[in-house]
């Protein structure tokens, strides 16, 4: 039997909360390649989007700087163009709603609690947890946007372009991420 290629270039894709920054910083270390955060290229400090031209100067340098490969996380289909196009493998991380709020919840509360920065100094505040509007509130966000997300990653796979991967629960993403083999 031939050996497996493994991917070179991942995108992590999945509904807010379900972990895709986790699995793909874990990914990278695995497969030896950078991680490419799209919150960090897309937000500016004070949550301020940045220009679409220049998060796409930004994102092209960094894929430009890691021939060899890369995992990037994060949706941002609007903004990324063609981009990331070209890759290897989609990991959809497509979790039980009750994971994903359980996990998003939890994240939210530990961020606003011990002021974590998420990206440019940037910080979950209390007020993102009570606030009724989507935009301010990411666990409302997830909840309205869980069926949506799907809806999306189930057409992305059907269309068969790319190859997506579809993973549900977290022992499915660690059999996945054990079997890219190497030590984080």
């Amino acid at each position: 039997m031939p050996p497996t290629t493994l991917p070179r270039r991942v995108r992590v894709v999945g509904i807010s909360g379900a972990g895709k920054t986790t699995t793909a910083r874990e990914a990278a270390a695995r497969l030896g390649v950078p991680h490419l955060e799209l919150d960090d290229v897309f937000w500016l400090p004070g949550w301020q989007l940045r220009e679409i031209d220049d998060g796409l100067r930004e994102l092209r340098e960094r894929v430009e700087q890691a021939p060899g490969g890369w995992v990037a996380c994060g949706n941002w289909t609007t903004r990324v163009g063609s981009l990331l196009d070209d890759v290897d493998l989609v990991v959809w991380l497509d979790h039980p709603r009750w994971l994903v709020m359980a996990q998003v919840v939890r994240r939210t509360l530990v961020r606003a609690v011990t002021r974590q920065e998420v990206c440019h100094g940037n910080r979950e505040l209390w007020s993102g947890m009570v606030a009724r509007d989507p935009e301010h509130n990411i666990v409302l966000w997830s909840w309205t946007r869980y069926g949506s997300t799907q809806e999306r990653y189930r057409a992305l796979a059907a269309e068969g372009t790319v190859p997506v991967l579809r993973l549900r629960g977290r022992r499915a993403v660690r059999a996945w991420l054990d079997g890219l083999g190497g030590a984080v």
